[in-house]
């Protein structure tokens, strides 16, 4: 079926739709990766936009069971150059088409998607429409594309209760923004004790299991609008070792006294070079963020940067230096490497260590 993309700038893209039909706004972002589609579809730090892959073939592999990031699909839209009907994959249960109708999700294939990631790369992240309306008239529909808002995120991916994830290790205290699957395997691979906590929980709740250590996931939005989640963190700062990824490295930033920003058009894909400046080794890492942490707002007395990214030389890492506490930008779970910076949950591992032994 005939479809068409408009941006808010009026740029118009006329394709063919797949999945579901009818007419989704959202803010219009693009990944870089070859592969991982079926984990950007499920990531929750997607949470009211619609993706574009600019890798042109997408769906090859099909969808399996094992590679989703959350129960469902979070993304409003998506936007490939060719989606294929024809997946050859031992795991794949069905096809990329069949998976988005069955959830109800519009894709668009058969634009340039080139020339559209060209036009954000040069405007920035810009908000739109997919329609299958045969009668679409982008002068009805302006004033609704440049006013929509992506209304708390957060309250709408996180997990509505606590959930645990039983381990014979160390104790953890995962807080749940939009969390990434992957972030619990890799815990549970070390044999740690998870408890998942709703983004709202209240710390004294949070402490209440006596946790080794506290973990704070990805998540999707702007993260001055997690105004409780803040609170929340300048209260467990310090009673704990901390390690934070994603939206939880943005949040512990902003409780610390620094600032964020919007980045132009975001960093997002599974091919981004992180240096650890420790290590003075350069690692690909996984993204999906539109926000960073401004460099000159740091306290250069207590926080440390500790990974830059290559591309921009934007902040992807700080190690705080009055408490067990560090943070990342990147996923170390998402594995591109596929184990390059798995360290990150090692050493989170070796912080909860050494406080058991001084409370000994």
């Amino acid at each position: 079926m005939k479809a068409v993309l408009a941006l808010e700038d009026g740029s118009i893209f006329r394709g063919e739709s797949f999945g579901t039909e009818g007419e989704i706004i959202g803010e219009i972002v693009f990944n870089t990766g070859m592969t991982g589609y079926q984990e950007v579809l499920t990531d929750p730090s997607y949470c009211g936009q619609i993706v574009t892959m600019t890798y042109p073939l997408i769906g090859n592999y099909g969808i399996n069971k094992e590679d989703i990031e959350s129960a469902h699909p979070q993304v409003r839209g998506f936007i490939v150059r060719e989606v294929c009907t024809t997946p050859s994959n031992w795991r794949s249960m069905e096809s990329l088409n069949e998976y988005l109708k069955r959830n109800n999700i519009i894709g668009l294939q058969g634009i340039d998607t080139r020339a559209l990631t060209r036009i954000l790369r040069d405007k920035g992240t810009m908000k739109g429409i997919i329609s299958t309306r045969e009668d679409f008239d982008f002068s009805k529909k302006e004033v609704e594309i440049k006013t929509y808002e992506i209304k708390c995120p957060v309250t709408q991916v996180t997990t509505k209760e606590v959930v645990h994830y039983k381990g014979n290790s160390f104790k953890v205290a995962l807080i749940d923004y939009g969390i990434k699957q992957n972030i619990v395997r890799s815990l549970l691979k070390r044999d740690c004790d998870v408890h998942v906590f709703p983004a709202w929980s209240k710390p004294e709740e949070i402490l209440a299991i006596d946790p080794d250590g506290i973990m704070l996931s990805n998540g999707p939005g702007d993260p001055k609008d997690c105004v409780e989640e803040i609170s929340t963190l300048k209260q467990l700062m310090g009673k704990r070792p901390i390690f934070g990824i994603c939206l939880g490295h943005q949040l512990t930033a902003l409780a610390n006294g620094a600032d964020t920003e919007k980045l132009k058009y975001g960093h997002r894909g599974c091919n981004h070079p992180v240096k650890d400046l420790k290590k003075d080794m350069t690692y690909i890492t996984s993204q999906n963020h539109g926000y960073t942490i401004v460099e000159a707002s740091l306290d250069k007395n207590r926080m440390v940067v500790s990974h830059r990214n290559m591309n921009d030389g934007t902040i992807e890492g700080i190690k705080y230096l009055d408490s067990d506490m560090f943070t990342v930008q990147f996923h170390p779970e998402a594995s591109p490497g596929p184990a390059d910076t798995a360290y990150l949950f090692d050493e989170f591992l070796a912080m909860m260590k050494k406080r058991r032994s001084q409370n000994a």
